[in-house]
């Protein structure tokens, strides 16, 4: 599903004209991504979170050239959905 047919879901749900939705969904969007730039995790209830996650430093291989590289510790967003979430696609 792209963001289009979200926006059009939602007008089509709630009855509110689609560029007010897809300003609600710009702002939803870049509230989340702020907040994670922030390092600040986002707590959806029954939805789940969007952290971030920490990665080590590693060392990787090439094995085409037989060399080593390291890979610098490095910060990745993720999603973990809720409890009710996963069984609800799981019943699904």
């Amino acid at each position: 599903m792209t963001k289009a047919e979200i926006v059009n879901e939602v007008a089509k749900a709630t009855g509110i004209e689609k560029i007010a939705v897809q300003n609600v969904i710009e702002a939803f969007m870049k509230t989340v991504k702020d907040s994670l730039i922030r390092k600040e995790p986002v707590y959806l209830r029954g939805f789940g979170s969007f952290i971030i996650k920490h990665r080590a430093q590693k060392a990787a291989r090439n094995i085409t050239k037989k060399t080593t590289m390291i890979i610098p510790a490095h910060d990745i967003p993720a999603f973990k959905p809720a409890k009710a979430f996963v069984v609800a696609v799981k019943n699904s």
